[in-house]
């Protein structure tokens, strides 16, 4: 399996291609309307990254650790709260009245 499939390829592609666009107005309409779609991409991903986990556990009896490898930079705890459809830890919540922080 290679570092970065075609698949990864091509989204980043696409991510360059939205920097490239020079006008900024343009380029503010489309970055947001992707945003705007960004929580169904993201629900979907982890459901399709859940689904594949469990395959190599189940299917092709992958340990955790290795399923972890497999993942990259999580460890074998956390590959297993993926296939068991776990997400991380959230972020604390703000104050009421607290300003958010721009990263």
């Amino acid at each position: 399996m290679s570092e970065h499939s075609e698949e990864v390829r091509r989204l980043s592609e696409a991510v360059a291609a939205f920097a490239a666009i020079e006008d900024d107005a343009e380029c503010t309409a489309a970055v947001s309307e992707v945003l705007r779609s960004w929580p169904s991409y993201h629900a979907r991903l982890r459901e399709l990254r859940q689904a594949r986990v469990r395959a190599l556990r189940d299917g092709q009896q992958k340990t955790w650790p290795q399923i972890a490898s497999i993942i990259g930079e999580v460890t074998p705890e956390r590959a297993q709260q993926i296939g068991k459809g776990l997400r991380g830890t959230k972020r604390p919540k703000k104050s009421p009245g607290e300003e958010p922080t721009d990263q």
